[in-house]
């Protein structure tokens, strides 16, 4: 059931070319993904193109860290859940776009949370349909490792600002979008580095 679910969602998704000219399109139209289309969401889809086309433009992934993402030796399908209003997936996708480019064996799917709930409900953070969720998938769609939405030191911050103030509100929101763009995918490629060891060393155990 799982397997096909995935497999299902894959087939709907989008390559991360054709999901930056959605959001391309969808921006100039003052539009967004899913059902609501509320002045708020649709401006963060316009901010959110103009972000991602910054940070292709601009992001350099660490050579060191690149060494670590060539070692991944099998294929695998880096399924991502989306919507063109999150800030969060804004400033991840190109990240993790820029390691398949360089990596043959990875391939980038994005598809879009509220036309895959099935997909977004195995794949919950805290109860919650959180994106953007990276689902890491190997050769036969089996599921090696999840990741988001956020990098563990976002993931922290948030968790701090909560537990002080009881709630994120604009001022934390807008205050992290700082913090993403001074880390410039850091804190995200980190992560995935250590993701990718722990993949290579469990392999070599076997």
């Amino acid at each position: 059931m799982k397997n096909n679910i995935i497999r299902n969602s894959i087939q709907k998704s989008l390559s991360y070319k054709a999901y930056t000219e959605l959001v391309k399109q969808l921006a100039s139209g003052r539009k967004t993904t899913g059902p609501e289309q509320t002045e708020v969401r649709i401006n963060f889809t316009k901010l959110n193109a103009s972000r991602m086309r910054r940070i292709d433009k601009t992001l350099v992934i660490p050579e060191k860290a690149m060494r670590s993402f060539k070692n991944i030796d099998k294929k695998q399908t880096w399924l991502v859940i989306m919507e063109s209003w999150c800030a969060d997936g804004a400033q991840t996708i190109p990240v993790l776009n820029k390691i398949c480019e360089v990596v043959p064996g990875i391939d980038l799917r994005i598809v879009m949370r509220d036309e895959n709930p099935e997909l977004m409900d195995l794949f919950l953070t805290d109860g919650t349909r959180s994106i953007p969720k990276l689902i890491i998938l190997d050769n036969e769609l089996n599921v090696v490792h999840t990741w988001g939405p956020r990098s563990r030191t976002a993931a922290n911050m948030v968790a701090a600002y909560k537990g002080q103030n009881g709630k994120i509100d604009d001022a934390f929101k807008e205050s992290l979008q700082v913090w993403y763009n001074k880390d410039k995918g850091t804190a995200i490629i980190e992560d995935l580095v250590e993701l990718a060891e722990s993949r290579m060393a469990s392999e070599n155990k076997e």
